[in-house]
């Protein structure tokens, strides 16, 4: 059966032939001025899941970052803390063995260093007391003002805080402060009282060198603790910053258009379009008027 053409149906082809050209002219001109490839998930719908998934995986890259610079920032600041403390004893020692020395002392002499014994008290206090951010570095995941009250002592430290950093892999950000410190008379606070007390009853020191050598052994092994947690935190800092740039690259593989490929598939598309326009006007030009005259 031999299908009839008319000017009419010429035409509707015609018509759908530059309508199909036109929206072509319109995709590329927005993937032109937005460079992005997938304007609606049927431009590509294979495309649009694998884009769906590479995102997903940047949003979770993204908070495993935030949660490794946290620890980071944490455990750096504990550091600092414990290398303060660990100078501080260091202070307490040469005190220790310059008053086991003395031999007899005036009531000059010995005041004075009672007073240096409390301030260096003092000053393990604070340390004790260091902070990150809002939280006590020594405190667990207590939401105290303080970790270690001199009336009370230390509070209670709840449960170990640590941050997730990968599928699977945690970093402890916490350090115990009674580990650090000790807890009751054979804390380091308790120590210098116990100084303090023998100096004001004029009883030779000399013993107690060997308790501020014990504290100094926590403190070093406390140290190690955290330099060994540090570590494996900035690691996967570094391990998380690599993952980070791949995962741009195999997003904008995807869901980005190259500007100067977009330019010319645009230039190339709209002179296509301007042709079929000229040759389709040429065309359908005669009417059934032009056969009157």
């Amino acid at each position: 059966m031999i299908t009839r053409v008319t000017t009419q149906m010429s035409m509707a082809a015609a018509a759908d032939r530059l309508q199909a050209g036109a929206a072509r002219v319109a995709q590329l001109t927005e993937q032109a001025t937005t460079l992005q490839a997938i304007q609606k998930p049927s431009d590509d719908p294979s495309g649009t899941a694998s884009a769906m998934q590479v995102r997903k995986e940047q949003a979770a890259t993204a908070q495993y970052t935030r949660n490794a610079d946290d620890a980071v920032g944490w455990l750096a600041q504990t550091d600092s803390a414990l290398s303060s403390v660990y100078s501080t004893l260091n202070r307490v020692r040469d005190l220790t063995v310059q008053a086991a020395n003395s031999g007899t002392m005036s009531e000059t002499d010995r005041d004075a260093f009672v007073t240096q014994f409390r301030s260096l008290r003092a000053d393990l206090e604070a340390r004790a007391n260091t902070t990150y951010g809002t939280r006590s570095v020594f405190a667990g995941s207590s939401t105290g003002a303080s970790a270690y009250d001199p009336a009370t002592g230390w509070a209670a430290s709840g449960t170990a805080v640590s941050r997730r950093v990968g599928d699977g892999s945690t970093v402890r950000v916490d350090t115990s402060g009674e580990a650090v410190f000790g807890t009751g008379a054979t804390s380091v606070f308790g120590m210098i009282d116990s100084i303090v007390s023998d100096l004001q009853n004029g009883t030779n020191v000399n013993p107690r060198i060997n308790d501020v050598d014990a504290a100094l052994s926590s403190v070093r092994g406390a140290q190690a603790d955290v330099g060994v947690r540090h570590a494996t935190a900035l690691a996967a800092q570094d391990s998380l910053k690599t993952a980070t740039v791949a995962l741009e690259g195999r997003r904008s593989g995807i869901e980005d258009v190259d500007l100067a490929k977009a330019v010319l598939d645009l230039q190339v598309q709209q002179t296509n379009y301007q042709a079929a326009l000229a040759v389709t006007a040429k065309v359908l030009q005669p009417t059934l008027m032009d056969y009157l005259r």
